[in-house]
């Protein structure tokens, strides 16, 4: 009917492009008129944007061996090869140990959660992708590069833990993926990720928190206190998650909510990682997994002749674990050294022999995870 109209004004000489032109209907209703060109809605992206979008990687690498300068600035490494200094080497193979066992238990979670959800594939296979993330996350600038390639990798895992449909998954690992369009298998991959790594970071808190009960008060005088708020804040957190997943009502609105996001399967995984008495399981397995790597620290410490006492790394690798979550160094190098030297030097330990443990932990991350090559260079 309005393009009728329209016509009409035009055949009839009328400005039909004027602002005080109306069209009115049969029924007197006014319509809107027709207008020859398209207005455009988007707004290209600004170059400012762009730019630093491009330069933050540069950015962040620069940042990192800024830090790595400023924390190894300190040490007189003449006096410390002079020095009575024996190395233990033994212990290394220890931190190893304790480090590629974190990484184990942590794929063995991420496996239960998948399998438990209905996603196919061995223990074993999502082992080996959870190395393999692991090991891209150590040279990817972003975290989240690890995470992305297991979650999209783990969908075209069939039954006999072959990688089906691999010309679709090359095209999904080389594009940013969009999770908003991306098919509800996708999504539901991606859920189990984050419960995964809210599960990580759960325990990482609770450790954390017993580690400023034991020893806070060397921080401050108030430093007790914040591990007995961060400690009942998790608790809460755990308490409350329970009675949602527990009480009929709050769950099927939980149901209906994953409904909407296309991820109506989830909900097992939820369970299985928030609900009573799981969670007090998930919650003992995940401060195992993080006392693991504590352990490591500690014997790459010792392996310098050097030692602190338990609760400053309780204290100390829990908080790196919340600085490393911004996004300022390349898998926390530079970082976690002027952390951990400024944090155990509170407790009496040489910074110097800090910063040769810190760089050997982050040596034996990347060698604990150098398994997860095998995935990689299998799909070359």
């Amino acid at each position: 009917m309005t393009i009728a109209f329209a016509v009409i004004g035009k055949s009839q000489g009328l400005d039909t492009n004027s602002p005080n032109f109306k069209i009115l209907d049969p029924q007197g209703i006014i319509l809107t008129p027709m207008s020859s060109t398209a207005k455009p809605t988007s707004k290209p992206a600004s170059g400012w944007k762009t730019a630093l979008k491009r330069a933050w990687p540069t950015i962040r690498i620069l940042l990192s061996i800024a830090l790595l300068w400023k924390a190894t600035s300190g040490i007189d490494w003449h006096a410390l090869l002079n020095s009575e200094l024996k190395m233990q080497p033994w212990w290394f193979l220890a931190a190893i140990f304790c480090m590629f066992s974190a990484f184990i238990g942590g794929g063995l979670r991420w496996g239960y959660l998948m399998r438990t959800v209905g996603f196919q594939g061995s223990l074993k296979n999502y082992i080996s992708l959870y190395l393999a993330g692991g090991l891209i996350n150590q040279g990817l600038p972003s975290t989240l590069g690890g995470d992305s390639y297991r979650a999209i990798t783990a969908t075209h895992l069939n039954n006999s833990g072959k990688l089906i449909q691999e010309k679709v998954l090359n095209e999904e690992l080389h594009h940013a993926v969009d999770l908003e369009h991306a098919t509800p298998k996708l999504r539901l991959s991606f859920s189990m990720v984050l419960v995964d790594r809210l599960l990580g970071l759960a325990g990482n808190n609770l450790l954390g928190g017993i580690g400023l009960i034991l020893g806070g008060a060397t921080l401050a005088t108030w430093g007790s206190d914040l591990g007995y708020l961060v400690t009942g804040i998790m608790l809460l957190v755990g308490i409350v998650a329970a009675i949602i997943l527990a009480w009929e009502p709050s769950c099927n609105l939980l149901q209906k909510f994953l409904g909407k996001l296309q991820m109506q399967q989830a909900l097992p995984g939820i369970k299985l990682a928030f609900s009573w008495p799981m969670n007090l399981a998930q919650g003992f397995f995940a401060i195992g997994i993080h006392c693991l790597t504590i352990l490591t620290l500690l014997f790459c410490l010792k392996a310098y002749g050097a030692n602190a006492p338990i609760e400053s790394l309780m204290i100390g690798l829990p908080a790196l674990s919340l600085l490393l979550m911004l996004p300022i160094s390349i898998s926390g190098w530079g970082l976690r050294e002027a952390t951990l030297s400024s944090v155990l030097a509170l407790w009496g330990v040489d910074p110097s022999l800090t910063v040769l443990a810190s760089i050997s932990y982050g040596a034996i991350t990347v060698i604990s995870v150098l398994p997860g090559a095998f995935i990689l260079l299998k799909r070359k």
